[in-house]
């Protein structure tokens, strides 16, 4: 069924519209991917009620997504080193000096995690201190980095920060769908204990202050100079959601990123139902019941879902592949194989996606697909997908829905995952 989503947004001051397909919205209670129209505008109010729901301090605000560089075989890189530059002009001289790291600056580098501000110290430019003018240039770096399909998902897992920055503002723990993002006001809360994510080694760690949800508590940081030539990074996220973006010349690696959401199931603000990771979780379940018995045996290696093995702080570490190997698996399950891990290859620019695409699948007989929890559509379950340059998780949380408890039963309403390259994590293999 098709639907029309009206995504706000600024691309370098000019107003754009673009066709595209958005399989991350739905008009409740539909599933089905819609097609969504992008329009590009400047939305701002005095109370920051902006018609698309993502809002911050300035209330920019965006929904959906708009046009990209995507779609053509020539190389992107020129694009995102330009969008970056031009953001650069619009920061003053000290907000340049926070935002701007030397490209030897590990820990800067590793400076990321699922954890919300409060518990967790970033560094950079924080979204919500933006001007309406900044955060439009920024957003123009990710849609200049990102594909159509990744730009909006990323989006709708930032904007459920807001959805959850209402419930806990409210008191309303509960979980389950919720109601359109608001502007995003801070709660106030106590850190829980059993949150995943260890802090990495270097200037991040935990923070000693009050809990923060919603979409103004979003990092920026650019990690050496933006070039068509030398490497650089640029570096976004906040609670649930981080991208950490390597450009070396003409290549263009998003590894690690963390893909999460918390709700995972909400509705916009013209109530479509939106599904940040539905069709992840879709074509994963689709994938698991095509397997026989004898095969299930195989990839199915436990009752219950799991956490993540190498999440936030887990740099540098490996996993062995377990499960059932793609050579086993018939043309059509390789294909519906292909499928699920195209959600996260496909996160960047079509250029880049195809590259890295035609990397897996020239490995595809040593890719495997693991899975912990039940079969049954709707239940909670972990997958991971490893190969010689990937690894995949999915990893449902306790506490799920809005409600802040984190203990109990793993739920579909929070999802911690994470994109791995082991050979290739901030574009290690291409500066060899």
């Amino acid at each position: 069924m098709h639907k029309q989503i009206i995504a706000t947004g600024l691309l370098l001051g000019s107003l754009v519209i673009a066709s595209c397909t958005n399989p991350l919205a739905t008009s409740a209670p539909q599933s089905t991917a819609t097609t969504a129209v992008a329009t590009v505008a400047a939305a701002t109010t005095p109370t920051g009620e902006a018609a698309a729901g993502i809002t911050s301090t300035a209330a920019v605000s965006t929904t959906a997504v708009v046009s990209s560089t995507a779609g053509t075989a020539e190389d992107t890189t020129p694009a995102i080193v330009a969008a970056t530059n031009a953001f650069l002009e619009t920061l003053s001289d000290t907000e340049k000096a926070s935002v701007l790291f030397d490209w030897t600056d590990t820990a800067q580098k590793q400076n990321w995690s699922n954890l919300p501000q409060g518990l967790y110290d970033r560094d950079g430019l924080m979204w919500g201190d933006l001007s309406e003018a900044q955060q439009n240039a920024w957003l123009a770096v990710m849609q200049a980095t990102l594909s159509t399909e990744g730009y909006n998902r990323v989006i709708a897992e930032w904007q459920a920060d807001d959805v959850l920055a209402a419930e806990q503002s409210s008191g309303d723990n509960t979980g389950g769908p919720s109601g359109t993002p608001p502007s995003g006001t801070p709660p106030s809360g106590t850190p829980p204990s059993g949150q995943n994510g260890t802090p990495p080694s270097g200037r991040g760690g935990p923070g000693g202050g009050q809990l923060l949800f919603g979409t103004q508590y979003y990092w920026i940081a650019l990690i050496g100079t933006p070039s068509e030539i030398d490497p650089w990074q640029w570096q976004w996220g906040g609670h649930h959601v981080t991208v950490n973006a390597t450009i070396v010349g003409t290549d263009v690696a998003l590894t690690p990123s963390f893909i999460g959401c918390q709700p995972c199931d909400y509705s916009d603000a013209n109530g479509n139902t939106v599904r940040p990771l539905g069709d992840i979780e879709d074509d994963a379940f689709t994938l698991v019941n095509m397997l026989d018995g004898t095969q299930q045996q195989t990839a199915i290696l436990g009752d219950t879902s799991i956490d993540l093995v190498l999440g936030p702080g887990q740099d540098g570490k490996t996993i062995q592949s377990e499960g059932l190997p793609a050579s086993a698996m018939s043309a059509d399950q390789q294909a519906a194989l292909l499928q699920l891990i195209s959600h996260y290859t496909g996160l960047v620019n079509d250029e880049d996606a195809a590259s890295r695409m035609a990397e897996i699948e020239s490995t595809l007989d040593e890719t495997y697909f693991a899975w912990y929890g039940p079969t049954t559509q709707g239940d909670p379950a972990y997958f991971r997908v490893t190969g010689p340059t990937l690894v995949i998780e999915y990893a449902p949380q306790g506490g799920g829905g809005t409600g802040l408890g984190l203990g109990g039963a793993a739920s579909t309403e929070h999802i911690h995952g994470i994109y791995r390259d082991p050979t290739n994590d901030y574009g290690a293999q291409v500066m060899q």
